[in-house]
C-alpha cells in the first residue's frame, strides 16, 4: 500500500510538471526567440521536481515535504490558470464574428489573456492564503432526543497543526472568536501539533494555550490525531495537559453543565491499532443522558451511527484543502466535510482550523464550528 502511494505521487509529479511547462512554454512564447528556450522551460521545470523529490526522499533537506507540496501547488496553479485561461479564449472566439474584420485582433487577444493569466495566477495565491489564514465561524443548532434543559455551545477546532506557519496569532484569533461567540466549551478533536512539540517550545505557544483554557467556562477538551502519533505522542501529550488542556485518549468523562450530566469521550485515531472499541468507551456512560464523541476520522460514521451518540466531532480530512482534492474526499467516505444527521446521531466534520504542510486553501476555508446543543424539552430540530 505504501509503495502504491508513492508511485502514485511521483506519477502525479509527472503529471503537473508536463501540465506546468506547457501551460508556461504557452505564456512565454511571445519572448521565447528560439527552440533553445522552449526546450529550457522544460528542462527547468522537470528539474526542479526531481530535485525536490529526491531531496523528499533522501531526507536531504529540512522541512523537504513542505518544499515538494509548494512545488506541486505552483504547477497546480499554473494548470488551472491555463484552464481559466482556455476558457476565457473560447469566449473570445466568440465575440470574434462581432468585431470588425477589418483588423487583426490576434496581438490584443495574445496579450489580453497573457495579463489575465497573470493575475489570474496571482489571485489564486491570495485568495488561497486569506483562506488558510482567516477562518470562518460556521454555526448550527441541533436537538437531541435527550435531556437537556439549559442548551450547551460547544466550539469545535479541528486540525490546527500548531507550528512555524501557525501558532500564537492562530491561537489568540481562536480566543476572541470563541469569546465573542460565548462558546461554553471547545472540543479539539486531532492533529493539535504539527508532528512535534519543536516550533510549540520554540515559540512558547503554551503560555498562549492556556489562556485560551482559562477563557472557557469548562475548558478544552481534546483528543490525538495521526500527526500526533507519528513518534512524539508522549511529549504531545505532556505539552497540552501542561497548558490545562484535558485529553480523552481512549477515556470518558463528564460535564456537570447547570445540574445535567454531559458525557464526553475520545478516541485515539486509527493509526494507533490497538485503540479502545467505541462500544468500550460506551459501557462506562449513561446513555440515557447527552454524549459527545471526539473522533480524529470520520471513517466510523456509520458504524457510530447505530450507536446512542448523539454528536460526533471528528476532522483530519481538512476538505481536501485544495481543489480538486475536496471532491475526492467526499467520494470516498460517507460524510468527507460538513454536518448531517445519520441514524442516531448528528456527525460534524470540521475542514479544520489549521492547514497542514503549506499554508494554502482553495476550495476549502479555515474555519471554527460552534454547535448549539439543545434537549428535548426546549426547541426544535433545526
Amino acid at each position: 500500500m505504501r509503495y502504491a502511494f508513492i508511485l502514485t505521487i511521483i506519477a502525479l509529479l509527472e503529471l503537473f510538471s508536463m501540465g506546468a511547462a506547457l501551460s508556461l512554454q504557452w505564456w512565454l512564447q511571445p519572448w521565447i526567440g528560439s527552440t533553445t528556450t522552449s526546450v529550457a522551460v522544460w528542462i527547468g521545470v522537470f528539474l526542479i521536481t526531481h530535485v525536490l523529490l529526491l531531496l523528499s526522499i533522501t531526507k536531504l533537506l529540512a522541512n523537504s515535504y513542505r518544499w515538494m507540496s509548494g512545488w506541486m501547488l505552483v504547477m497546480h496553479f499554473i494548470m488551472l490558470t491555463a484552464v481559466a485561461t482556455g476558457v476565457i479564449y473560447g469566449g473570445f472566439w466568440l465575440l470574434i464574428p462581432l468585431l470588425d474584420s477589418t483588423i487583426d485582433h490576434s496581438e490584443m487577444i495574445a496579450i489580453g489573456l497573457r495579463t489575465f493569466a497573470l493575475l489570474f495566477f496571482i489571485a489564486l495565491f491570495v485568495y488561497s492564503l486569506y483562506s488558510a489564514y482567516i477562518p470562518v465561524v460556521r454555526e448550527l443548532s441541533i436537538t437531541i432526543h435527550k435531556p437537556l434543559k439549559n442548551p450547551l455551545r460547544i466550539a469545535v477546532a479541528s486540525d490546527l497543526h500548531l507550528g512555524r506557519l501557525f501558532g500564537n496569532k492562530a491561537i489568540e484569533r481562536l480566543r476572541i472568536m470563541l469569546s465573542k461567540h460565548q462558546a461554553d466549551i471547545l472540543l479539539m478533536p486531532g492533529d493539535i501539533m504539527d508532528d512535534n512539540t519543536q516550533a510549540f517550545n520554540t515559540y512558547n505557544m503554551k503560555d498562549s494555550l492556556a489562556k485560551l483554557v482559562a477563557s472557557l467556562p469548562y475548558g478544552v477538551y481534546a483528543t490525538l490525531g495521526n500527526h500526533d502519533l507519528y513518534g512524539h505522542e508522549q511529549p504531545i501529550s505532556d505539552s497540552l495537559r501542561a497548558a490545562g488542556v484535558q485529553l480523552l485518549n481512549d477515556e470518558v468523562t463528564h460535564l456537570n453543565h447547570q445540574g445535567e450530566v454531559v458525557w464526553l469521550m475520545g478516541r485515539f485515531d486509527n493509526h494507533k491499532h490497538q485503540r479502545v472499541a467505541t462500544s468500550e468507551l460506551l459501557a462506562q456512560v449513561t446513555s440515557a443522558e447527552p454524549v459527545i464523541l471526539l473522533d480524529h476520522r470520520p471513517s466510523a460514521i456509520l458504524e457510530h451511527s447505530q450507536l446512542p451518540i448523539d454528536l460526533q466531532v471528528s476532522g483530519h480530512t481538512h476538505n481536501g484543502q485544495i481543489f480538486p482534492v475536496n471532491f475526492i474526499v467526499n467520494a470516498i467516505n460517507r460524510l468527507g466535510y460538513g454536518y448531517e444527521a445519520i441514524g442516531e446521531g448528528h456527525f460534524v466534520v470540521s475542514s479544520g482550523y489549521g492547514f497542514w504542510g503549506i499554508p494554502f486553501r482553495l476550495g476549502s476555508r479555515s474555519e471554527i464550528w460552534i454547535i448549539n446543543l439543545i434537549g428535548t424539552n426546549i426547541g426544535t430540530q433545526i
